[in-house]
Formats: C-alpha cells, structure tokens, sequence
C-alpha cells in the first residue's frame, strides 16, 4: 500500500507542477479543496516562472507527460485521438509528444533474447548491433539470421526490461488517481476516466506483447501482398515471441528525406498520390489500416515500392464502416449532399427522424467551402472532423474507429503534402472509392456476399440458443448503459474498481490511524 501511494503522489505532483489543474478548470471547476492541495503539493523552491511564464497550459501538460516515461507519453498519445473529449487545442498538442527515450544496453537485449527464444535460437542470431532507434516500450536492433540456408537482414524489436511492470504499477495509479477525481468531481462521471484508463491499459498491454504486433503486420501483409508498389515486411515466426519480433530489414530511405529521394530520381508526386491511394485501399476495402502512417513509418526500398514499418498501432472498421467512409467521401467528391445524408441515417449514425433536406443543407455548409479552396488546402481528414462536429448536432454517436481513421488521415495527407505540396486529395482519392463502390455494387458480387452470409448464419445454426442467450446478454448491457469490450474485460474492470475501493478504505483507516498515534505522542 505504501509503495502505491507513493506512486500516486509522485504522480500528483507531477501532474500539480505542470498546472494540470487549470486545464481541467477549463471543463469543470473542481472543489476549492482540490485546489489547494494540488497547490500544496506541487510547491517548489525552485523558480522556473521564465519558462512557465511563455509556455501554455498545454505546452506545460506535454513537457510533463514527456518528462514522466513511457505510460505517460502513451496516455498523452491516447488523449490526442479523443478531441470530443479534451479538446482540440490540447488534443494538437498532445500529438507532438515523441515516443524516444534512451536505449538500454546491448547486453541487456541480449539477455531479452536469450531469456525469450532461448540459448539455441539466440546463437543462430548473426551481427547483433548495438540499437539503432529506441522508443518508450521497445527498441531495434540490425542484425542476420540464417532462414532456411539463406543469410537475411533482420531488424529485430526487443521490448525494454521490466516495461510490463513498470507500466502497470504506473497505470494502476493512475486509476486511482481517475477514480479520486471522479468521485470528488462528480461532472466528471461522464467522462468515464476509470474506464478510459482501464482502456489505455488492455490497449498497450497488448502493444507490450509483440506476437500480436507480429500478426498485425502478417495480417497487413496478406491483405495487401498484390498491391503494386507497397510492400510489407516479413514476419519471422521462429525469431519472434513476447518480448521479441524479428521482421525484414529494410534497406531504404525514410520519405522525411526528401533531398535523398529526388536525388535518386524518385517521383516524390507519384509516391505522394500512391501513399494516400494506398491508405483508403486498405482503409474501405480491407477494412484493416495502419494508424501512425507518420514520415518516421514510412520508406522507399531500393526497388521503389512504398515499406511501411511499426505495427503497434493499427485501425480495423466494420463493413458499415467501410461503406460508410466510401460513400461519405465519395459523396462529397460528386457534391451530392443528399445522398451522404441519406448514408448516415440508413448507417443509423444518426436518427431516423432526422429531416433528409435538413442535414443535407447542414452538410452543404462544409462541401461548398471546400470547392472554393485552393487545392493544397483541401483535406479529407478536416472535412471528416467538421463532418462529425456538425452531425453531432443531429445526435450522431461518437464512433471511435472513424475518429481514429480521420487522426490517421490528417497524417497522412501531410506526409504526402510535404512530399508534394499540390497534392490533389480529391482527385487522388475517387478512382480508388469509384472502383470499390462499383466492384461492391456488382450483383455477382452481391449474390456472393448474399451466399457467404447465409452459409455462415446456417453453420451457426446448432449453436442458435447459446447465440441467442449471448444477444440477450448483450441486451442487458447496453439497458443500463454498459458496453465491455468482452466478458473478461468487463469483469477485470470491475474487480480493479473493487480494489480501488478497498485501496481508498485501507489509505483512510492508515491515515487515521497516523493521525491518532500522532496525538497520543505529542
């Protein structure tokens, strides 16, 4: 208990000398107690009001979370994709956090790798180097593996010593830390900080065992093996673990290099329509995207084609979602406001009594501006974000995934943007969202998708009253407000909110008991 609340308090007060505080004032004024105990604790001898004086608020929060390690740059990171919650001017902020640190030692990856794939495995690793670009949960090494007779070229990605405990004592914290706050402030309920702290937690748990990394980027290799031009690393099962992932080394140049590429007599135009080409491909017709397509992820290999690298963060869509994304996209290119309004209220994103006429005249006042726009001003993942402000006023439920999708985009439009500032979206975008709307239109493709769905529903037939006990279920839940990713997420939650509980009773009982004994000695 000791050890947790000291990490709670190192937290705190971390968190009261970046004047946090007054960032959450913004969307809720917290009781005049908070506020002088966040003061108590962030005091300081020491006088950095120069530096305080010309950073923001926002800047401020950013130095601290960068300053504070790994869970603290992801939380930042985490944030920055939920604008509807923070804000979009600390949301902006937040996305300039950089996921470095200082890389750990050669022996100490090599122990990880012993200590994962074992003496045998270890030994046939040939040229080891020391680590050539470390971040907060992993770091990459170059090294040569013997596949199969052949001598190959590996990049190999070793998560940093005891990341995984750290992380969660950390994290543990920070739920208590939300749980306090929501408790004290009660506004806050409705952010739900406990629950998006729990998520941040399954998220990068996830992200910390990197043989789901490793099938991520083995998934986005099949789905996009016949892409002419992008090319994904291979994965290397036997080289590959929990804490190890051993993929393709790629020998290229990084696309932030621009100066190198037109050197080689690379068409950077070329490279910067096929980037955003091949984002939406992925995007509406695999419905399986990489979601931090920033220049650091991206290269150019020897023979031209596009290497995307990093798998730790990818978006998945639905099929309604990726029809969605496609007509609404599409409908803008044809100016047809009607019908990108007539696809929300079908989608059901927003409600069914909704006024066709009404939202389509709402959606108007965001197509017809762009039209008058020069082109390197135009940007799908801008339209996408007024979209959703404006269809907020029309009840449309926040959809996380498209959120995601639209962040990534953003990204992506000014990764290509720099390699080509006249980048035309719009026109790099409609025959790829033409030729999906017509292939998914076609009636063979239909009857098809028709066949598939009803072979599926009549497989699943013997299986009918455990399905149906599983919807009613799923019924209950969504009554009462509650929507758990899966069963066990939602009973793991639950038995972290008991332990918080029994944490802030065991914290009081031990403070009272220190206050007593305080006033029999004295």
């Amino acid at each position: 208990m000791i050890k947790k609340l000291f990490k709670l308090f190192q937290i705190v007060r971390k968190l009261a000398k970046s004047d946090a505080l007054k960032i959450v004032t913004k969307f809720n004024e917290p009781p005049l107690a908070i506020k002088i105990l966040f003061k108590i604790i962030g005091f300081s001898f020491l006088n950095n009001n120069e530096v305080n004086q010309i950073q923001s608020e926002e800047q401020k929060l950013s130095n601290s979370l960068q300053s504070m390690g790994t869970t603290f740059i992801k939380l930042g990171q985490f944030l920055a994709t939920r604008p509807d919650i923070i804000g979009e001017k600390l949301s902006k902020q937040l996305e300039t956090l950089q996921d470095k640190l200082p890389p750990f030692s050669l022996s100490e990856a090599k122990n990880m790798i012993k200590k994962d794939l074992g003496d045998e495995t270890y030994n046939s690793i040939i040229n080891l180097s020391e680590p050539v670009a470390a971040a907060s949960i992993a770091q990459v090494h170059k090294a040569q593996i013997n596949d199969n007779g052949t001598i190959k070229d590996v990049a190999i990605k070793i998560l940093r010593p005891d990341i995984k405990k750290i992380f969660n004592e950390e994290i543990d914290a920070l739920m208590v830390l939300a749980f306090i706050v929501e408790t004290l402030i009660k506004k806050t309920k409705r952010l739900k900080l406990v629950e998006v702290v729990f998520l941040l937690k399954e998220i990068t748990n996830l992200e910390m065992d990197l043989r789901f990394e490793a099938a991520a980027a083995n998934e986005y290799a099949e789905n996009t093996k016949n892409d002419a031009g992008f090319s994904v690393p291979k994965i290397y099962w036997n080289f590959t673990g929990e804490n190890v992932m051993t993929l393709d080394w790629i020998e290229g140049i990084s696309i932030r290099e621009t100066g190198e590429l037109l050197k080689r007599n690379i068409d950077t135009k070329k490279i910067a329509s096929d980037i955003i080409q091949h984002f939406l491909r992925h995007a509406i017709r695999d419905g399986f995207f990489h979601a931090d397509m920033h220049q650091g992820n991206i290269f150019i290999d020897n023979s031209g084609q596009i290497v995307p690298i990093d798998f730790g963060i990818m978006g998945r869509l639905d099929k309604l979602s990726q029809r969605f994304l496609a007509e609404i996209l599409f409908g803008f290119i044809q100016r047809d406001y009607k019908k990108v309004a007539e696809v929300h209220i079908s989608a059901g994103l927003v409600p069914k009594e909704v006024p066709v006429n009404d939202l389509a005249q709402a959606l108007r006042s965001i197509g017809e501006p762009i039209f008058g726009q020069s082109v390197k001003d135009i940007s799908g993942g801008k339209l996408l974000k007024q979209l959703f402000d404006v269809t907020e006023k029309f009840n449309m439920q926040t959809q996380p995934q498209l959120l995601m999708l639209q962040k990534t985009m953003v990204v992506v439009e000014g990764v290509a943007r720099k390699l080509n500032p006249e980048t035309n979206i719009w026109e790099t975008s409609k025959p790829v969202l033409e030729k999906w709307l017509n292939e998914t239109k076609d009636p063979i493709n239909s009857i098809n998708d028709t066949l598939k769905d009803s072979f599926d529903v009549i497989k699943k037939l013997p299986n009918l009253p455990e399905v149906m006990d599983k919807a009613n279920q799923a019924l209950t839940f969504l009554a009462s407000g509650q929507i758990p990713q899966n069963s066990n997420s939602f009973n793991e939650l639950n038995l972290k909110k008991s332990e918080i509980i029994t944490f802030r009773n065991q914290t009081i009982i031990g403070l009272l008991l220190l206050v007593i004994a305080g006033l029999l000695v004295f």
